[in-house]
This record gives C-alpha cells, structure tokens and sequence, in this order.
C-alpha cells in the first residue's frame, strides 16, 4: 500500500457534504472517502524491528478493569472494532480486557489481530476502526492513540 497522496479537484458542494459525514475529531476526508467507497482499511508494513520491540512490550501487558492496554493505547472494555480487508468486514471487541476477533480468537495486539486476518505483518493501529463505549462513529487506533 503506497502512502503516497493526491489532490483531487472537487467543487464546494461536495467538499461541504464530505465534510459534514466527518463525525469524530481526527477523521479526515480521506477516512469518510474509503467509508463510502467501502475500500480496505489502511494497512502499513511494520518494520522488523518495530515487531520485535511490540512483541517485548506485551510480555508484561498490563489489563485492568476489562479494559485494554498497547502500545500507549488504552481501550474500555466493550469498545468494538473493525476493518475491511480484501472487501470483507471484519469485526472485533474488547471483552474483559483481551482483543477478541469475530472468529473468537484472543490476540496480545491490534497487530496480531490484524495480522492474523491478513497473514502478513500489519500495522494494527492503521487497520482497525474502533468505536468506544460513548462515541458516536468509527476512529482509527492511531488516532485514537494520538488525541490521548
């Protein structure tokens, strides 16, 4: 996947109604753009050494009152998740403290999970959408991880 942008020419009209299906702090246009389209979620290669700084960090993963902790994210318990990959949704939950994806598998991070759906190494944070107990629409885990 190519990190790369573009501009695109849209007149007002449209850039007031993109605008106006923004429903969280930190979605951006390009987000509401693949929600419409019902594209892939946003997938990034992690580096190697990057997998095994986050693999040493769960060893020690801290969980407390059902809610998740990674890499300097915290999700409530009840948060639910998703993402699309190669045009199917996939979906997700934190249930007393551990990430469980729609298959019933428990995984240590967002990355894992993501990488267990795709069999490739993924950066979790860019791939699943969160809605947490309270919110009103669908943020990535990056975003949510840097608004804290």
């Amino acid at each position: 996947m190519s990190n790369l942008t573009y501009r695109i020419s849209v007149d007002l009209d449209v850039f007031k109604a993109l605008t106006s299906l923004i429903d969280e702090d930190g979605q951006t246009h390009n987000d509401v753009l693949r929600d419409l389209l019902n594209l892939d979620s946003v997938t990034e290669a992690e580096p190697p050494g990057e997998i095994i700084s986050v693999a040493a960090d769960h060893l020690g993963r801290i969980t407390a009152g059902g809610n998740f902790y990674s890499r300097g994210l915290m999700l409530a318990n009840g948060t639910r998740l998703r993402a699309r990959y190669k045009g199917k949704e996939y979906h997700a939950a934190i249930c007393d403290g551990e990430f469980r994806t729609d298959d019933g598998e428990r995984h240590d991070s967002p990355s894992a999970a993501a990488s267990h759906i795709t069999s490739t190494t993924v950066n979790g944070l860019r791939f699943w959408q969160a809605k947490r107990p309270g919110d009103r629409g669908w943020r990535r885990l990056d975003v949510i991880r840097d608004s804290n």
